[in-house]
């Protein structure tokens, strides 16, 4: 897993520390989800196309990706140990904010790989024994936002009905970060990249 997210990195040659909203590489996300979003699935929603470019350009850092740690502090990439770790009643979550910053994690996590890894996830699955290879990875993600969203009170108010979309449409986003992936791939092909030295 990290190995494909390490190429991610190495594919646009950068250092990867957190992106910043000025970054080109962000305005390119941005510009990405926004064209297929709009046009391709009609998901014409700025605030959900907004916060799956913000997924997009933190998890550029390694660290982001694997940012949820159990008690011994070891970072999680198994999506069944996260949602054990998520558990605030028979689970070692201490509390409920920390069961919403861990599902809110797994529902990224989920889209962000289905979406721009597929491949990935039954690549690993087939490699090693993980509690995830008995967890659908959609199901996971839709539900781990719709929990987030039933977070409403207080601070989360505000952001509650951003989740309560990103699980409803979920499968639609997963399908607009793989039209993504896509267009990157095909920015790195050999041919794309002559017509962009002869263009230049």
């Amino acid at each position: 897993m990290r190995i494909l997210i390490r190429s991610f990195a190495a594919l646009w040659g950068t250092n990867w520390d957190m992106i910043p909203e000025s970054h080109s590489l962000h305005g390119l996300f941005g510009e990405l989800i926004h064209l297929h979003f709009d046009r391709e699935i009609g998901l014409r929603d700025p605030e959900v196309q907004d916060y799956i470019v913000n997924v997009l350009a933190e998890f550029c850092e390694t660290e982001q990706m694997f940012k949820i740690r159990n008690a011994g502090e070891r970072p999680l990439d198994d999506v069944g140990e996260m949602l054990l770790e998520a558990d605030p009643v028979y689970g070692p979550a201490p509390s409920f904010d920390r069961e919403r910053q861990v599902r809110k994690h797994i529902g990224d996590y989920t889209m962000f790989l289905a979406g721009m890894f597929p491949e990935s996830i039954n690549h690993f699955r087939l490699r090693r024994q993980r509690l995830e290879n008995f967890v659908d990875f959609i199901k996971a993600g839709k539900e781990s936002y719709f929990i987030v969203s039933k977070f409403d009170q207080f601070e989360y108010a505000r952001l509650a009905p951003l989740f309560g979309k990103l699980s409803a449409e979920f499968e639609p986003c997963v399908y607009g970060l793989n039209l993504v992936k896509g267009d990157l791939d095909e920015m790195q092909h050999p041919i794309t990249q002559q017509v962009r030295q002869i263009v230049m």
